[in-house]
């Protein structure tokens, strides 16, 4: 297998009548009927000018006709760019400018939020939705054309966009042997069948829903039940009812077992539910027990980063194993401490890393060695064992609700505001999550309240990204060159934290 497309290709070889995917508009995809929807967004891709290398920027929210675009988009040799639909449109666009697509897709049908982006764009070839797509598919059986020069394992499959330390956007760029592999690995891992269905509530957008969800699924010929946004009573109910497997972030299990505690359950009480996993944030030994206590199966702990394909190192607990590692080193990674960093820098190699940063070769040299180890900034250590711990970040990332949020562009939204005169972005752990904190430095005699700088940033950041809390002041604390010192921020301003 060279391209992700193949994957899908083997299960319509093999399966063509088996489940593939369903979504909250009442969809219900075959491998044969996804196959069939990938080739008519292919042929339209085609013949808008869609070539292999070209970007073709998917504005969406979980569903099925987002993995039929994907898939065109592979099945051409091109090059898919997902973007998170409940993003602003100046945040779209700055992912815009910087990948330069020839092309853009909105998920119409299963987000206001894309349609409302679409009303407005001014490159765009196509609304997507299930009805508009699905049309035709009882009618024939088109398979994906594959361009003339179909791509290698090593050409890049997917642009998956974070925000650098400067607030600028960077284009993580994955290749197909990275997805491949990333798939591969996490179905393996959580021991997907043909039996399971697993719950993706995760986005489709961010490297652990994309990977080690749907690419996983369909390695494995699992089928996906795809959902747009986390409903909390929503998913409570699919996870008593038939789901076997569900991924998740510690706010989303936080908020499930919430949701119980008000009808007056102490347990889930699901009879198919066999896998849970909870990534994206470290694990609280006591919140742990909880949540294993409510699902009735094992927690298992992963490790990963956009960087390196979503994952590194992952637990294999069994039921009341006390450890909060992420576990030991996937099959065919390396991991490795760098003890020259203050605290011990998490390096790791392997087939799971990222090929470099789009159009951003300084930035890729600072995290990539000639000999292929990835820089994590992450702090860790790996124990007797071989399991490895992660101790703190290295970087500033935020991680709030499963979302990466980077304090630079947070801070550049708030230094917009003509009465700020800088401001510090911090996260603080809270409830299995963590939320956004801003410090806000203002002049003396400033009427500027904290609700004028909630109005300001709503159309300047998405919603996950917005501070939680804010702090305003005369002063921040700051070293003698001017800089200030986030690690003192929290203590200094504790009274008004509380």
């Amino acid at each position: 297998m060279d391209s992700v497309y193949d994957l899908l290709a083997h299960q319509v070889a093999t399966r063509p009548d088996a489940l593939a995917l369903e979504d909250v508009t009442g969809a219900r995809l075959t491998y044969a009927d996804l196959s069939t929807a990938a080739g008519e967004i292919a042929e339209v891709l085609k013949t808008k000018g869609i070539e292999q290398g070209d970007r073709v920027m998917i504005v969406s929210e979980n569903c099925a006709a987002k993995v039929a675009a994907l898939f065109a988009t592979w099945a051409l040799g091109a090059i898919a760019v997902p973007v998170n639909a409940r993003q602003t449109a100046a945040e779209i666009d700055r992912v815009d400018a910087h990948a330069a697509p020839k092309a853009v897709f909105f998920t119409t049908q299963i987000s206001p939020d894309a349609k409302k982006h679409s009303i407005t764009a001014q490159k765009k070839i196509a609304d997507l939705d299930a009805s508009t797509i699905s049309g035709i598919w009882g009618e024939i059986s088109l398979h994906c054309p594959r361009g003339d020069s179909f791509p290698r394992d090593s050409d890049v499959a997917v642009l998956l966009y974070t925000t650098g330390t400067t607030g600028d956007p960077k284009g993580v760029m994955l290749t197909h042997a990275n997805v491949r592999f990333g798939g591969k690995t996490s179905a393996e891992l959580r021991g997907m069948t043909h039996d399971d269905l697993i719950y993706g509530v995760l986005p489709t957008t961010h490297v652990f829903g994309l990977c080690s969800v749907v690419v996983a699924a369909i390695h494995a010929g699992a089928p996906v039940r795809l959902v747009p946004r986390f409903v909390v009573a929503d998913v409570f109910d699919a996870l008593r009812d038939g789901i076997t497997l569900f991924s998740a972030v510690p706010q989303m299990h936080a908020l499930l077992m919430a949701h119980a505690k008000a009808l007056g359950e102490t347990a889930l009480g699901s009879r198919t539910l066999r896998y849970v996993s909870s990534g994206a944030a470290p694990l609280d030994p006591t919140w742990k027990r909880e949540a294993e206590a409510f699902y009735g199966v094992a927690i298992q702990n992963g490790y990963g980063m956009t960087e390196s394909t979503a994952g590194t190192a992952a637990t294999r607990n069994v039921l009341g194993d006390p450890d909060t590692s992420v576990g030991p080193a996937l099959p065919g990674i390396e991991i490795a401490i760098d003890e020259r960093v203050p605290g011990g820098e998490v390096l790791t190699r392997g087939p799971h890393v990222m090929k470099g940063y789009f159009r951003n070769p300084d930035e890729t040299a600072k995290v990539l060695s000639d000999d292929g180890w990835l820089r994590t900034g992450d702090l860790g250590q790996i124990d007797e064992a071989g399991k490895l711990h992660i101790l703190g970040r290295a970087k500033e990332l935020i991680i709030h609700g499963g979302f990466n949020v980077f304090p630079p562009e947070v801070e550049a939204a708030l230094n917009d505001h003509p009465d700020v005169v800088q401001a510090a972005v911090v996260g603080r752990a809270v409830g299995g999550d963590e939320e956004v904190l801003a410090f806000v430095q203002v002049p003396d005699g400033s009427v500027l309240m904290e609700n004028d700088l909630r109005d300001f940033v709503k159309g300047r950041l998405a919603g996950y990204k917005r501070p939680a809390r804010y702090v305003l002041a005369s002063h921040l604390p700051a070293a003698p060159t001017g800089k200030i010192l986030k690690h003192k921020l929290i203590e200094t301003f504790a009274e008004q934290l509380v």
